[in-house]
């Protein structure tokens, strides 16, 4: 576990107010943001859960990430990223989310989503923050654990002043 990230998920703990109740939709860090969180004690005062929607069927069943919006814009996208974030309150009673989409590598890359190209969207009640991260040049499990702690990041801003810093509401 990357000692940053575990930090990182012990802050957003000590910041989480118990009205939240947060939930993850993770595919390209495969359950890490999940992982950091839940070797935080305490956690489950506020954390649901998860899913790691690694496929798209799986983002279409789990999150209902509408099938037209993965054939028009792919997997890894802002679209699709705020999509999975769409319906996760009245799926799942969630307050605060997350959602990561990326490609991890080493392939699956193309000009215009590189490896190390990721969405991250948080969405806080009725407002969804979206960004897109570049990590040129990062190996397969360095991308997933800078992933890791942007999502993070973006959780504890969220939390502490209303609004991640970076990112665009969609």
């Amino acid at each position: 576990m990357d000692i940053l990230a575990h930090e990182l998920a012990g802050v957003v703990s000590d910041r989480m107010k118990t009205a939240d109740r947060l939930f993850l939709a993770e595919s390209c860090t495969g359950g890490l943001i999940s992982a950091a969180l839940t070797r935080v004690p305490g956690v489950s005062g506020f954390y649901l859960g998860g899913v790691v929607a690694y496929s798209d069927e799986l983002k279409m069943r789990l999150l209902e990430v509408p099938a037209e919006l993965l054939r028009e814009h792919g997997a890894v996208s802002r679209p699709v990223a705020v999509a999975m974030l769409a319906a996760v309150e009245r799926l799942y009673g969630a307050t605060l989310a997350c959602a990561v989409t990326g490609v991890a590598g080493p392939g699956g890359g193309s000009p215009a989503k590189p490896v190390g190209c990721v969405f991250i969207a948080v969405r806080r009640r009725n407002i969804t923050w979206v960004r897109r991260f570049d990590f040129p040049g990062a190996g397969r499990r360095e991308v997933q654990d800078r992933t890791v702690r942007a999502a993070l990041l973006a959780l504890h801003q969220v939390c502490v002043t209303g609004a991640p810093a970076g990112f665009e509401i969609a």
